[in-house]
């Protein structure tokens, strides 16, 4: 193959190619060092180096101050869902899910072998394709905590702002959307995001901790599973994903070139925009799956007239260049996922294609 195809997969996701010509020079040696970025110790100065240059980015992107620990962990976040309720539900031992989706209902059951979770809305009913409004909510003001999926890949919907939750701590999983818009990170207590949408490879995970949330990690707890042993020995307790944290720090550098976060969203909603436009002006040809006021930016899911059609859809797209459209195997259609990194143009081609196939098949 000569040329790079548009990846619109879910994830991982693609990267930006100023990022992965920089990773490829360094994959052999990196300067100075005379020995590749995948080689290196993680208690090297070298490594000191790249590690503090991902902290600081998050640090300078997100607006976060020294009141919050800002670990590299692994796992994915499918362990934070057990890693969440193990070090924070305690002592009280209940807390409150907003099921949205596939993600959210996972988190739900690990967070139930904990102790008492109190589902504060969920919209399973309408095939997750809104997000709870507020008034909808039936929060418990002695909970543990509140936990949130921030956008839903599967369905195509996103939090357009966070719940309001009053005085109880705030946490989210923002694996798919991290990074795509400022967020004020002094609403939560913590957000959590597996790195493989927005941030950089899979193998490692975010997890930015409010402070005093992790005095309620209980010293019984297993030793990997417990905040503190991560946030005392500053994310080295083990080898953490060098590679992976390494990455991190060139996106970070990226997005700060780019302009920050908010033209970061801008081009994140220019993108969105077309494609949402190319569904809506069809005449019905494509039906949108997320009501409109819960439109995810990341991830755009839409259907045919039949399931023949968008395999035909699927096939034809794949050989004019598309990766990656096809939807989750638990709800078929098609799903567009936009990550930061994907290119406005890749946009564009697609638009143009699906409007070709409009025109062919109707």
């Amino acid at each position: 193959m000569e040329k790079r195809i548009y990846n619109f997969s879910a994830g991982p996701a693609i990267l930006p190619e100023e990022v992965l010509k920089e990773a490829q020079k360094d994959l052999f040696m990196l300067p100075g060092v005379g020995m590749s970025v995948l080689e290196i110790s993680h208690r090297s100065k070298t490594f000191d180096k790249i590690f503090a240059d991902a902290v600081g980015g998050l640090r300078s992107l997100l607006s976060i101050d020294d009141n919050y620990d800002i670990l590299f962990l692994q796992g994915g976040a499918s362990l934070q869902f057990s890693m969440v309720p193990l070090n924070i539900m305690p002592p009280k031992n209940k807390a409150d899910y907003i099921v949205t989706g596939a993600w959210s209902k996972k988190a739900v059951k690990e967070a139930k072998r904990v102790g008492t979770v109190n589902i504060a809305a969920s919209t399973e009913e309408e095939k997750f394709n809104r997000i709870p409004k507020q008034e909808e909510l039936k929060l418990d003001p002695d909970a543990s905590y509140v936990h949130f999926t921030s956008n839903n890949t599967i369905y195509g919907t996103e939090w357009q702002t966070e719940p309001n939750v009053g005085n109880v701590p705030l946490i989210c999983d923002a694996s798919s959307d991290i990074l795509h818009k400022k967020i004020d990170i002094n609403k939560y207590a913590m957000v959590y995001a597996g790195a493989q949408k927005n941030m950089g490879p899979s193998g490692v995970t975010v997890v930015i901790l409010r402070k005093d949330m992790v005095e309620r990690s209980q010293d019984s707890l297993h030793t990997m599973l417990n905040y503190k042993t991560h946030t005392e020995k500053g994310s080295l307790y083990n080898t953490p994903s060098v590679f992976g944290v390494y990455i991190i720090s060139l996106i970070t550098k990226w997005l700060n070139e780019l302009g920050g976060l908010d033209a970061m969203y801008n081009l994140n909603k220019e993108k969105a925009g077309l494609l949402y436009n190319c569904i809506d002006s069809s005449n019905g040809y494509y039906k949108g799956h997320a009501e409109k006021d819960s439109r995810s930016l990341m991830n755009i899911t839409f259907n045919l007239a039949n399931e023949e059609l968008e395999k035909k859809f699927v096939v034809e797209s794949t050989a004019a260049g598309f990766s990656g459209l096809k939807g989750h195997r638990s709800v078929g259609g098609i799903r567009a996922s936009v990550y930061n990194a994907f290119p406005k143009k890749g946009v564009e081609a697609l638009v143009n294609f699906m409007q070709d196939f409009q025109k062919k098949n109707s």
